[in-house]
């Protein structure tokens, strides 16, 4: 069990961070800061060890206002874990022209991952400390009705990879690839119900594989078993993997289907 550390745990109100704050709050020693949208209305009196932050964390001055915010709660201490968690998805067709649309995804999803890195290294100024992403499997395997949220995960793997060679021996980085989560994940992609992709996975499994991979110092953490064996097989059998896709590129067929005939 994770115990003593200061930790800031990103996107902790709802979905996988919440689970993963039920395992953490927990440790023995442990203070919490839980920054997330609506932290303060849904983490209100959760526990003594917990402290909700309402901030846009898919912003520059969000992402600065949560290490302010962390100087204060753990009294000028390190953070011993940052735990980026937060992110959001689309599911759609991507059949229109929208910049804005496009740069929240990457904002949330993607640029401030990568500059909560540079802060947080920064913060570290050579302590020894632990990050955690997630990032996803679909930041392994795009998916169709998912181009953006896939490719706001991919360049989040990406920077990881790259990260991981070059990064100071101090930083101790762990990402997490689940699958398709059972959570709010799906009411957020879109507001109309649309079929989940194949395989859905419970959040609590995620979380205790998460805090596990952590407590163990893994490089990453891939909940699903399925999916890594799955990872084999299509690439022994690329087919597979076109089968596959087919089989998701009919739920999103369906689902603009559904949706024109909603129009109507």
């Amino acid at each position: 069990m994770i115990t003593n550390h200061n930790i800031v745990l990103t996107g902790a109100s709802s979905g996988i961070g919440f689970e993963v704050l039920k395992y953490l709050v927990k440790g023995e020693g442990n203070v919490i800061l839980a920054p997330a949208l609506d932290a303060e209305e849904k983490l209100a009196n959760f526990a003594d060890n917990v402290i909700p932050m309402n901030v846009d964390i898919g912003s520059q001055a969000g992402v600065d206002a949560i290490f302010e915010k962390a100087a204060e709660v753990f009294g000028g201490k390190k953070i011993d874990l940052y735990y980026q968690n937060a992110g959001f998805p689309y599911y759609e067709a991507f059949d229109y022209v929208n910049w804005d649309r496009i740069a929240r995804m990457f904002h949330v999803n993607t640029i401030a991952p990568i500059y909560t890195y540079a802060k947080y290294r920064e913060h570290l100024a050579g302590r020894p400390g632990k990050l955690a992403y997630t990032i996803s499997a679909i930041g392994q395997m795009a998916m169709p009705g998912y181009a953006l949220y896939s490719a706001s995960k991919f360049g989040l793997e990406g920077f990881q990879e790259a990260i991981r060679v070059e990064k100071d021996s101090n930083i101790q980085l762990t990402c997490l690839y689940p699958v398709a989560t059972d959570t709010n994940f799906f009411r957020v992609a879109n507001p109309v119900e649309f079929e989940k992709p194949f395989p859905v996975q419970k959040p609590q499994v995620v979380a205790r594989k998460m805090v596990k991979g952590l407590e163990l110092g893994k490089k990453s953490v891939s909940p699903c078993e399925l999916f890594a064996v799955s990872k084999v097989l299509m690439a022994v059998c690329p087919p597979v993997k076109t089968l596959y896709w087919h089989l998701e590129n009919n739920k999103l067929k369906r689902f603009k289907k559904k949706l024109k005939e909603m129009k109507k």
